[in-house]
């Protein structure tokens, strides 16, 4: 029997219940490749027949945690950015999302003058999730046509989040800048 949605939430709840750190998010990293191998599941909110733009589809009454899915026809690219004071976890559905991970190096954390340095890129292909924890620097490029499911620590419309401008070394407070 396939790891079905609700059980995918229910073991989120449980694993932020058993370790709100680092040790629960990985969990529900781990729980949401697991998820993203139901077809059916993955064809419901993200297939070919999926609603266009962002969908709430999850928000748990305990920890504040949103379920949203992504369902992309244009090609995007975000600026680096991170979520502030929530966490994010990725997980593909269709097609790719690259990812490219920084750091922040001028000793900063807040708007302003900001200097990152690229860490790494990879590739999130369907089936796979990536974790970025609090303060995690990040940016996602995606072709037209990708799709991901995304766990977010809370509703990022909530949290003052920081997008940076690398070619002119700047951070901007932001409260929304479309899917991140």
């Amino acid at each position: 029997m396939a790891y079905t949605f609700e059980q995918f939430c229910k073991d989120a709840n449980a694993a932020l219940r058993a370790d709100p750190g680092p040790g629960g998010k990985e969990t529900i990293r781990r729980n949401l490749e697991a998820l993203l191998k139901n077809e059916a599941f993955v064809e419901s909110v993200c297939g070919p027949d999926a609603e266009l733009g962002t969908h709430q589809i999850y928000r748990d009454p305990d920890f504040d945690f949103v379920v949203l899915a992504h369902v992309n026809k244009d090609a995007r690219k975000s600026p680096p950015h991170n979520h502030g004071t929530s966490w994010a976890i990725y997980g593909q559905a269709t097609e790719y999302t690259d990812m490219s991970e920084y750091r922040r190096v001028d000793g900063k954390t807040g708007a302003g003058d900001a200097e990152l340095e690229h860490v790494k890129t990879y590739r999130l292909t369907p089936g796979h999730a990536g974790l970025y924890d609090v303060g995690a620097i990040h940016a996602i490029d995606y072709p037209a046509g990708a799709r991901f499911v995304r766990v977010t620590g809370t509703d990022l419309e909530t949290v003052e989040r920081l997008k940076f401008d690398t070619a002119h070394g700047k951070a901007e407070v932001i409260q929304s800048i479309g899917v991140n």
